[in-house]
């Protein structure tokens, strides 16, 4: 059975190092203090979305239906990935476009009015 390694202390979740390595061929033991990769010390939700993102390619409608969530889910899920992985989550043209994108969807769900749809777009702009 493989045991994934664990980032944080399961008791005060403080991030955890490694301090022992060991070939499974040779037996060769490395001691030290070795950090762990950003993703070891994600959560395994974050890592599963990760995991489907890929798979995916990053296409959010495939991601949407595959996990049964809506673009803003999705949007926010990568947006926590993001900022667990210690980068600053940007407002950039992406997000805007995006969040035009998710307009005309619920305008097309008729879950708002082409009015309501054409002021959401100028406070857009």
């Amino acid at each position: 059975m493989v045991k994934n390694v664990i980032g944080q202390c399961p008791i005060c979740e403080s991030d955890l190092i490694v301090t022992k390595l060991k070939c499974k061929n040779c037996n060769t033991e490395i001691s030290g203090e070795f950090q762990l990769s950003k993703f070891n010390y994600l959560s395994k939700e974050h890592l599963y979305f990760i995991e489907v993102f890929i798979k995916n390619r990053g296409n959010i409608k495939q991601i949407e239906k595959e996990l049964g969530i809506s673009y803003p889910t999705v949007k926010r899920n990568l947006d926590e990935v993001i900022q667990s992985l210690g980068y600053k989550v940007t407002n950039d043209d992406h997000s805007r476009s995006a969040h035009k994108e998710e307009i005309f969807r619920k305008l097309e769900r008729k879950e708002i009015t082409a009015l309501e749809a054409a002021k959401l777009l100028k406070s857009e702009s």
